[in-house]
């Protein structure tokens, strides 16, 4: 990943040994360009025992499983970016309860992260999900989908499995 042009003056950044990495450094004006983690939020939502997932209609990923999710504006906090995605891709309102989780991933063509996962319940709203999802289900923790979308969210349902299944 490169960031090519200096944000700071426009030139042509290079590569170069700095604090134990190779990293993007401008020759003019030394800025560095710090590659950082994308954050993703998820909401772990359980209806009589049954965890709701939905199948994502778009690459990447598309035909695969996940939580509602995505990833966090700039200008959002964890909570609202929660609310924000379960609203977007299910139609439900959400209230966050708790953080269950944190999950590294670096299998995303987008960009590696970490999936934070809360949990949450529904308060209000109809199930009609958007263009993202192709369809919305629950399912028991012994009839799971095989194809979970990313590393994130097959640990973060895994999770949520072994802890059904140790009740």
């Amino acid at each position: 990943m490169t960031n090519q042009y200096c944000l700071k003056c426009g030139t042509q950044m290079t590569w170069r040994p700095l604090e134990d990495r190779q990293r993007e450094v401008c020759p003019a004006c030394g800025y560095v360009h710090y590659l950082h983690l994308k954050v993703a939020v998820a909401a772990q939502i359980e209806l009589g025992g049954q965890l709701l997932l939905l199948k994502r209609a778009d690459d990447p990923w598309k035909g695969y499983w996940n939580l509602p999710a995505g990833y966090v504006e700039v200008d959002e906090s964890l909570e609202e970016a929660v609310i924000r995605e379960v609203w977007e891709e299910s139609g439900f309102k959400v209230r966050v309860l708790e953080l269950l989780g944190d999950y590294f991933f670096d299998d995303d063509p987008r960009g590696n992260g970490i999936l934070l996962v809360f949990r949450a319940i529904i308060v209000s709203g109809d199930l009609h999900p958007n263009h993202e999802s192709a369809e919305v289900a629950y399912f028991t923790p012994d009839r799971l989908p095989e194809n979970i979308c990313g590393a994130g969210h097959r640990r973060a349902v895994d999770s949520w499995r072994r802890g059904k299944q140790g009740r």
